[in-house]
């Protein structure tokens, strides 16, 4: 008896979120070029609101947003996502970003996202990405991949810390005093709290609830 011939399947379907059409063009072209015919662009949306309502109407299978869309009444950013997230649970999404901010991308990397991707190697990465993430993989682009690396947390602040700034706050993070951290460094307790106030305000923290704040997002607490 002969066999019956493969079915071929059908195209992953792609929805397409940015305020900026110019945007939204160079995306698509960019998925158009590197399909080979295994997904398709079936929807854009040019803002969050109208994210929302292409999401609740349109069968798909992969959406990549931008996340910065202002002037929405569903907002934006982790807003926007988390509505996602809680709406759609089963869709894998695809972020784009222009930003660098490592707290601020693993509070992205943190709603659930499949996909992390800096909008300056979107080509060079983004078909890699699609790819991945629609066989079940997460995908961070190799810059972000950097900075979301907790071991490399320390590193960072101590592109702009002193390396004894950098150990006072490593030590008052893991929970001892300023007396306990000047008795274990043999300093004075006016220098470890100079210290701590300098490299508060290099790091932009203005108090010890925005100290942990950072480094629990810095992957620095255990």
């Amino acid at each position: 008896m002969n066999e019956l011939p493969d079915h071929p399947r059908e195209p992953l379907r792609i929805a397409l979120s940015d305020d900026h059409p110019v945007v939204r063009a160079g995306v698509r072209a960019l998925l158009d070029a590197g399909s080979g015919g295994a997904w398709t662009v079936v929807a854009e949306a040019a803002g969050a609101d109208e994210l929302l309502g292409l999401l609740a109407v349109t069968p798909l299978d992969l959406l990549i947003t931008d996340f910065s869309m202002p002037g929405s009444r569903a907002g934006d950013g982790l807003t926007l996502l988390g509505l996602i997230r809680r709406r759609h649970p089963q869709l894998p999404v695809i972020v784009l970003t222009m930003i660098g901010n490592a707290p601020m991308l693993r509070s992205i990397a943190d709603t659930g996202v499949a996909g992390l991707l800096d909008k300056a190697a979107a080509a060079a990465e983004l078909t890699q990405a699609v790819s991945a993430v629609t066989h079940g993989q997460r995908y961070y682009s190799h810059a972000l991949s950097a900075l979301l690396d907790p071991a490399a947390a320390l590193a960072r602040a101590g592109l702009a810390l002193s390396p004894r700034e950098a150990e006072v706050m490593r030590l008052f993070v893991a929970g001892h005093s300023v007396s306990q951290i000047a008795a274990q460094l043999h300093r004075s307790k006016q220098t470890i709290s100079r210290q701590k106030t300098d490299a508060m305000a290099k790091l932009g923290l203005r108090n010890d609830r925005e100290i942990y704040e950072y480094a629990r997002s810095e992957g620095l607490l255990s």
